[in-house]
Parts: C-alpha cells; sequence; structure tokens
C-alpha cells in the first residue's frame, strides 16, 4: 500500500508538469520494481502512445530493456 499510495503521488504532481516526456527509466519506475506499470507511464503521453508496442512480452509492463527502445 506504501508504494501504491507513493506512486499516486507522484503520478498527481508529475501530471500538473509538462516536463516529463523523455523521461528516464529509473524516473518512471516510482515503485522501484524494475518495470515501468501503465499507471507508471500515464505520465508521459508519448510513452503511453508506444506502450503496447514497446511491451514485446506482452506483461503489462516495460523492462528496462523494452523501455530501452523508445
Amino acid at each position: 500500500m506504501k508504494h501504491l499510495n507513493k506512486a499516486l503521488a507522484f503520478m498527481a504532481i508529475a501530471s500538473s508538469h509538462d516536463t516529463f516526456a523523455g523521461t528516464d527509466f529509473d524516473t518512471l519506475d516510482v515503485d522501484g520494481n524494475g518495470a515501468i506499470s501503465q499507471a507508471e507511464a500515464s505520465v508521459d503521453a508519448d510513452l503511453m502512445a508506444e506502450f503496447v508496442e514497446l511491451d514485446t512480452d506482452g506483461n503489462g509492463e516495460l523492462s528496462k530493456q523494452e523501455f530501452s527502445k523508445y
């Protein structure tokens, strides 16, 4: 629950800023689990537009390797 609250707080703050396009993997991986979920990616509209294509294994998350193709 602590990580979820942290992620939600980050998304609320981030959604109020236009500076998140091109953000790096570690910044987007708010919960630090080594993957970017769709919720974490939602702060970057460009990333969200490519999310399904980048998620080559179809697990609903982007690994560092998958994100590197962004």
